[in-house]
């Protein structure tokens, strides 16, 4: 291990602080907008309208998180880079079909005859789906090593499955929050749906991360990490429990306490990345390629460092804004 008093030392692991924040802040905001979309099917004429009015100040910045995610990869971590999107190539491209097309019908339905919305509404839909999906099918297959046997594309799959699910659940929190009446009737209903799945998916992953690499089952086993590390399942488990019982007297009349499943759920999607986190430091592709490794210069990451030290508060802030200028229930959507 370089020295870490050093930047070279020091550099690249920060890098990957910063990426794997944008990424979890892109799960956490872009998964909510993903899950309204991909809950529209459900919903009648009326509200769908004003799903679409709940995420529609968001969910476009929500976005940048992904960028900023991917871009840091792509100029700290070349290496990294080719290796990770060379194994996604196919994934990935599905991921950016499906945010194009959700893209274009979320404009296009407010331009569209009434009776064409409903067809945008379905490419919503559809590719937020796909979307949702195609992330899960990346995160099984790097969690696996890009391992190519049929049953890691079986679990990849499952995963893909369950981050669907889980970023409905995310949208029906999302919901419960920002809707009234019989949405949010709704709402409670498809989270307490979309629940089981997504707690079997991060299970799935918990289970199969050690499996992979004997490295990373020595740093969760052995002792005394053990020890350290059990508040990490411990407190999923209270969170999971929470959102459960949440959900069960969702809504209520009153309106109290209306935000505990999506913050129940966002402190279950955070433990999970902070596990997978752990199991991956230092290593960017399981056991094949550190931080220090697939870094550019040190010369080079200093100059984008202080660029991401200027614009990562810049994007938090406006962010920050934007939430507290729209805060409050949605309200009827209107394209006249």
């Amino acid at each position: 291990m370089p020295d870490l008093s050093q930047p070279a030392g020091w550099l690249p692991l920060a890098f990957m602080g910063l990426m794997g924040a944008a990424l979890l802040a892109y799960v956490v905001l872009d998964g909510y907008d993903l899950g309204v979309g991909i809950l529209m099917r459900r919903a009648d004429a009326g509200q769908r309208d004003r799903m679409v009015a709940s995420i529609g100040p968001f969910w476009d910045a929500n976005e940048t998180w992904l960028v900023l995610g991917v871009g840091l990869l792509l100029v700290a971590f070349p290496k990294a880079h080719g290796v990770i999107l060379g194994e996604l190539y196919l994934p990935a491209t599905l991921m950016l079909v499906g945010l194009v097309l959700r893209g274009v019908a979320f404009d296009f339905r407010t331009k569209a005859h009434a009776g064409h919305r409903p067809w945008w509404d379905r490419a919503f839909y559809a590719g937020s789906l796909l979307a949702a999906f195609a992330q899960g099918v990346m995160l099984g297959r790097y969690v696996t090593g890009f391992d190519d046997g049929l049953l890691a594309w079986g679990f990849a799959a499952f995963v893909g499955a369950a981050v669907v699910a889980g970023y409905a659940l995310l949208g029906a929190g999302w919901l419960l929050m920002k809707t009234e009446g019989a949405l949010q009737q709704r709402a409670a209903a498809w989270a307490r749906g979309s629940l089981r799945l997504t707690l079997a998916g991060i299970a799935a992953i918990s289970i199969a991360t050690p499996l992979v690499s004997q490295r990373i089952f020595d740093k969760w086993f052995s002792f005394p990490n053990l020890l350290f590390l059990a508040p990490v399942p411990l407190l999923t488990v209270l969170l999971a429990a929470l959102v459960w019982l949440a959900l069960r007297h969702q809504p209520r009349t009153d309106d109290r306490f209306c935000w505990v499943p999506f913050a129940g759920t966002t402190g279950i999607f955070v433990l999970a990345f902070l596990g997978l986190a752990y199991s991956m430091l230092p290593y960017l592709v399981v056991d094949r390629l550190t931080a220090w490794q697939a870094a550019a210069s040190t010369e080079a990451l200093w100059v984008i460092f202080l660029g991401a030290v200027v614009v990562l508060p810049m994007i938090a802030a406006y962010s920050a804004w934007a939430y507290w200028i729209f805060r409050g229930k949605a309200r009827d959507l209107s394209y006249s």
